[in-house]
């Protein structure tokens, strides 16, 4: 398809029967701060606080009447979800929308109150696709994909449109959140048609980076996991017509973490009062990075606050790393010396900041640790602390960017594996840690321990909930080094994300 065709495609689009155009508002506050013009595109204020019904309602509304009558099935992880279930609603045909078994329940509730049947099926999207295509074959539904669908990449796009309308002025980068690449491919195939010279920019989590690995490798990369935090844009692999378009037109990809998601969620509750999903927040995010950056300054940028549907048990989790995100917050581990003063010496060190956190494990007759909180100002403060401490001849670790240490190890200092047997036994079965993104669906505990061998002890496990759909916990296992590759390969086949956190500092310090 031409990039004309998709020009006209945008223009003719039917989403405004469903939708509405969303307005272009400035953030205030964190304009700013960052020192360049931040406008939000206000996808979360549609009917479905997403803009996902734009290209479900176009598909849908220019099918023929016979593929209406058979009805629709779609697989989504929420938003794409909804929006399929209200044109279903408005239109009068039956949608079966497959989810994912973590999909957020505030998601799975909204599809049904809209009248839509609901099928729960795998830990991911790409699960779910498949499952849907099995239904699909044996009750002759039509599928509307979420995202790799000319005609949903056509309603997308009517939100590059509105953002050329409402601001005729010159716009230096427009930022898009990407998961299959639906929404940026309509986008950049509008824009980069009318104003070649604005940089299109997509924005993926760090650990759900199938677009960013695609474009370097030049073709679509299949990711064997995705983090599950932004569920909205948790993509095995990008559509292939999506990811055509981006080849084209998308100018780079930039990719951000937990922390600076969960800060950009507070970003925009501090301007709007508006809590965005994570994936609803992934543009603002990726617009504090790139600025950040490249020192821009004075520069017209748009992020796309793309969706609002999150969970409100996820809100304690979000505020926590919040400030570590905006680097407000620094984690430490400080060694010091157990003798008279070394304490006193240690808190005159930190001096009138204010202590988020502390704790205290004494490690031997000769020295202690400790896993402190500091509030900062920013990453500088926090090296030029570091700095100081060293000067003072207290061991330092910035444990700030760790994740293990930050969701775990800081709930569990003061606790040491107990081994038992002879010492030359310990040595023997040395304790493996890791750390896994387990499903939050009854069974997932069982499943794991039904794939480690009765002769491996569980030494430490630690599970911490932040309100996703996935627990994050924290596993000790004593393991002799004959069966480490054993281990290696029980865990693979669990199919549970996970990390080798044996040599983690943090773990080390406080717990190893």
């Amino acid at each position: 398809m031409k990039h004309e065709d998709y020009l006209e495609k945008i223009l003719k689009a039917r989403v405004y029967d469903v939708a509405v155009e969303s307005p272009l508002e400035p953030a205030a506050l964190l304009s700013k701060r960052i020192g360049n013009r931040l406008l939000l595109k206000r996808e979360d204020l549609q009917p479905v606080f997403s803009f996902k019904l734009r290209g479900a309602y176009n598909k849908m509304v220019n099918m023929t009447l016979a593929q209406r009558a058979r009805g629709v099935i779609t697989a989504s992880a929420g938003n794409h979800a909804q929006g399929v279930a209200l044109a279903a609603q408005r239109l009068g045909c039956r949608a079966v929308i497959v989810m994912p078994v973590t999909t957020p329940q505030i998601k799975v509730d909204a599809v049904a109150a809209r009248g839509a049947e609901v099928v729960l099926a795998g830990d991911s999207y790409t699960d779910a696709y498949h499952h849907a295509m099995g239904v699909q074959r044996k009750l002759g539904l039509t599928f509307v994909h979420p995202y790799d669908d000319p005609a949903v990449i056509a309603g997308q796009g009517t939100i590059g449109m509105e953002i050329l309308h409402q601001h005729p002025q010159p716009i230096d980068a427009i930022f898009v959140p990407v998961g299959g690449g639906g929404l940026i491919g309509g986008i950049a195939a509008y824009v980069k048609r009318l104003r070649p010279e604005t940089k299109i920019i997509g924005v993926e989590p760090e650990d759900a980076d199938a677009m960013d690995r695609s474009l370097k490798a030049g073709r679509r990369v299949v990711l064997d996991q995705v983090g599950l935090f932004a569920d909205g844009v948790a993509v095995k692999q990008v559509g292939a017509e999506t990811f055509r378009l981006a080849r084209k037109y998308v100018d780079s990809v930039i990719l951000v973490n937990t922390d600076e998601i969960c800060a950009a969620i507070k970003d925009m509750f501090e301007d709007t009062r508006v809590v965005l999903e994570p994936a609803g927040a992934l543009a603002i995010a990726g617009a504090k990075r790139w600025a950040e950056r490249h020192g821009a300054r004075r520069k017209t940028l748009v992020a796309i606050a793309s969706g609002a549907n999150t969970n409100f048990d996820r809100l304690q989790f979000i505020a926590s790393q919040a400030e570590i995100g905006e680097h407000r917050e620094a984690i430490l581990a400080v060694t010091i010396p157990e003798e008279p003063g070394s304490f006193r010496k240690f808190c005159a060190t930190l001096g009138p900041r204010n202590i988020t956190e502390f704790n205290y494990r004494i490690a031997d007759a000769n020295e202690a640790h400790i896993f402190v909180g500091v509030a900062v100002r920013d990453r500088e403060e926090t090296r030029r602390l570091v700095k100081s401490l060293a000067r003072q001849g207290l061991k330092t670790l910035d444990l700030s960017d760790n994740e293990m240490a930050k969701v775990h190890v800081r709930h569990m200092v003061g606790g040491r594996a107990p081994w038992s047997g002879d010492r030359s036994a310990t040595r023997e079965a040395a304790e493996q840690l890791y750390r896994f993104e387990f499903p939050e669906r009854p069974g997932a505990l069982m499943n794991f321990l039904q794939h480690i061998q009765g002769s491996w002890n569980i030494s430490l496990f630690h599970y911490r909930s932040h309100g996703a759909d996935h627990g994050r916990v924290l596993v000790g296992l004593q393991v002799p080094k004959a069966q480490h590759a054993a281990l290696g390969k029980a865990i693979a086949k669990l199919g549970y994300p996970y990390i080798d956190e044996t040599r983690n500092p943090a773990y080390r310090l406080f717990l190893g």
